[in-house]
């Protein structure tokens, strides 16, 4: 394992917080995991009907997996976080695999 992954930035310590490596990468993937839901009240509102975008399948992805690597990886290795984000992880990309499939790859803005 990396230990320089676990050493503290120290660029940010100025936050108070002891941020490592890992948990940059912990604290995005949160952040994309939950903003997915922004994106889609947005385009929904725009649609005036609920839509799940393109967007909110690679945010799913991505956040989950960056979450998952987090728990896997750092030195917190918790089996909680790690159940927690190894099923969103799985479903997230069979959903944007069928997203791609049923609307193509190179679909129109306009979600169903």
């Amino acid at each position: 394992m990396h230990s320089g992954m676990n050493e503290q930035i120290l660029w940010l310590a100025w936050t108070g917080l002891h941020i490592t490596p890992w948990k940059l990468i912990g604290y995005v993937g949160t952040l994309m995991f939950g903003g997915r839901w922004l994106v889609q009240f947005v385009a929904s509102k725009r649609a005036g009907k609920p839509v799940i975008p393109r967007a909110f399948w690679y945010m799913s992805v991505v956040g989950s997996l960056m979450t998952l690597s987090y728990f896997l990886f750092s030195s917190k290795q918790d089996s909680v976080g790690v159940l927690g984000n190894l099923f969103p992880s799985f479903t997230a990309v069979y959903s944007l695999y069928l997203d791609i499939k049923h609307r193509g790859w190179h679909r129109n803005r306009a979600s169903h």
